[in-house]
């Protein structure tokens, strides 16, 4: 069946819309990321009782798909991908792990301010729903520290470097410079002052807000006692992590001696590539003179955010041809993220495309200079054909999928390991020959397959490489393998690592779901013989929407 069909709603598909339609009603952050509208005023339930809900109605649904048939290749395939991520998700949840969960980049500690990011503030009513989520921003971190206590008294505990990054944060975002300093400043419409009612209710909404996160760096404290000192956690929980962040099962053996495999031969592809930046040239001395050649120089975050939109838009053009494109995906808008943090994000287009799908660039504070060299391979990995081809063009396929589909079973290891695939496949048309611009790809490519080695390594236990020395992986093993690998800021490298330590199973996900990615294409390639159209295969593949890498390749080999 073609995209263009129209398929008629199946009893599977009513199971899934429910399933989406109940999901987001316990989880509004969900609905302001999905763009689903009637919850942006809210906030999820942290509270344990809120994750028992959350569980409760994944069995709900479980047992109602266990009861439907399917009546075709897409009802079967959606059946697969639910049993596949509501049951992982069963597994996690009856091992206590979400209850738990603390980190430096994906726990409610960052879901909930993030969410304010990609909510509207054109108008004194997008101003109005905005403060009153604020307002809500105390009950949800207050909830939260219930669930960190409970799991604290089963014996889950995060790892202490992550407590103690977590209480820096929450001081960051409360600085007189931070992220609520900063709303303030910045609230008004059309360049106009908010009418002062508004104001008065946005300030109020925003210092208890503030408040709240204070008073989270101090709850946090005696949880941070009972804290364990060692980072890893543990072969048992580390398969069941994988699993969740690729939709696969991999041998951890063998991948782990693979990721050793590939950074190697991505360490031999940059010393060729440095001996054309400059003849005789290491890396490192390569690395030095891009960045010091103009040509590759922004100055200021507005000359940063003009390249980005226009490196953007010039993808979507230069592809015509090579992948299908629909009309609402030409659009990506990019911005300056509010934050700080140094990383680049992509947020999803609204169901309707009513917002765009966005490239974020998080600054960090005191940085004015960027160089492209490093970041053109990353525009192509948000972008097109990254993640806003692959996101948008599911969001788009209202006429095949249902809304769960379309909009809900995103999975780390297709979609990383998607926009990955795109760097390459960008290289692979031709548009990367550029000396500087193969360095920034060989150079994120570097990183990639270096946390494959460190985050299994670490977790596991398995031996360090020789080398850091070998032996049992320590946090300075780590710290020298990831900065031999990554020609990148230090303060960047830190909170990457700080990341792979405190979010197992999800930094691997980009380059095995990469791998994951390739091999099917090869199989489908042989399997097809002289019939194999690359574009065909692209856009079949995304057609099936971002479940799991295992149901993916069972939808598209068949």
């Amino acid at each position: 069946m073609t995209a263009e069909t129209h398929r008629p709603q199946t009893d599977v598909d009513r199971i899934a819309e429910a399933h989406l339609d109940a999901e987001v009603a316990l989880s509004p952050i969900s609905a302001t990321h999905l763009g689903l509208p009637g919850h942006d005023a809210d906030l999820d339930d942290l509270s344990p009782d809120g994750y028992a809900a959350h569980s409760r109605l994944r069995r709900q649904t479980l047992a109602a798909l266990a009861d439907a048939t399917p009546v075709d290749d897409v009802d079967r395939v959606t059946v697969e991908a639910m049993h596949e991520r509501l049951g992982l998700a069963e597994e996690i949840h009856d091992a206590g792990l979400d209850l738990g969960e603390l980190n430096v980049i994906a726990s409610p500690l960052q879901g909930v301010r993030d969410v304010f990011d990609i909510m509207p503030t054109a108008t004194t009513d997008d101003w109005a729903t905005f403060a009153s989520r604020m307002a809500k921003v105390p009950a949800a971190l207050g909830q939260w520290v219930q669930s960190l206590t409970v799991a604290a008294d089963r014996g889950q505990v995060s790892p202490l470097r992550q407590y103690d990054r977590c209480i820096e944060q929450c001081a960051d975002l409360t600085a007189p410079d931070g992220y609520f300093a900063g709303v303030l400043a910045g609230a008004s419409v059309d360049g106009a002052p908010l009418p002062e009612t508004l104001a008065t209710d946005l300030r109020r909404s925003v210092e208890a807000a503030a408040g709240a996160y204070r008073d989270l760096a101090t709850q946090l404290a005696p949880l941070r006692e009972r804290a364990p000192e060692a980072d890893a956690c543990g072969r048992e929980h580390y398969q069941l992590y994988s699993r969740s962040f690729l939709g696969a099962t991999i041998d951890l053996e063998e991948t782990y001696a693979w990721g050793q495999e590939e950074l190697a031969r991505i360490t031999a592809e940059m010393a060729a590539v440095a001996e054309q930046v400059r003849p005789g040239a290491t890396v490192p001395e390569a690395v030095e003179a891009l960045d010091a050649d103009p040509r590759y120089q922004l100055h200021g975050t507005d000359a940063l955010r003009e390249w980005m939109q226009g490196k953007a838009d010039e993808a979507i053009e230069l592809l015509d041809g090579h992948l299908d494109i629909p009309d609402p995906v030409r659009t990506i808008e990019c911005r300056i993220a509010p934050t700080e943090t140094g990383g680049i994000y992509y947020t999803g287009p609204s169901d309707d495309f009513s917002r765009p799908g966005r490239m974020w660039w998080s600054v960090p504070r005191g940085v004015t200079d960027f160089g492209t060299w490093r970041e053109l391979t990353t525009v192509y990995h948000e972008g097109v054909p990254g993640h806003h081809l692959q996101i948008g063009q599911t969001v788009h396929r209202k006429e095949l999928l249902n809304r769960w589909r379309r909009l809900a079973s995103w999975t780390s290891g297709h979609g990383e390991g998607w926009a990955l695939y795109a760097e390459w496949l960008m290289a692979e048309l031709g548009h990367m020959d550029d000396p500087g611009n193969r360095m920034g790809l060989l150079d994120g490519q570097s990183l990639r397959a270096a946390r494959v080695v460190l985050d299994i390594g670490v977790h596991c236990g398995f031996e360090a490489p020789a080398e850091v020395g070998g032996g049992a992986w320590t946090y300075d093993k780590a710290w020298d393998f990831l900065s031999a690998h990554a020609n990148m800021d230090k303060g960047f490298l830190r909170f990457e690592l700080d990341r792979y330590l405190g979010w197992p199973g999800q930094a691997p996900s980009y380059k095995i779901g990469e791998r994951l990615w390739l091999q099917l294409r090869e199989e489908t390639a042989r399997r097809e013989g002289a019939d194999f159209d690359l574009r065909a295969f692209h856009r079949r593949a995304l057609d099936i929407g971002g479940v799991g890498l295992d149901t993916l390749r069972g939808a598209v080999l068949g």
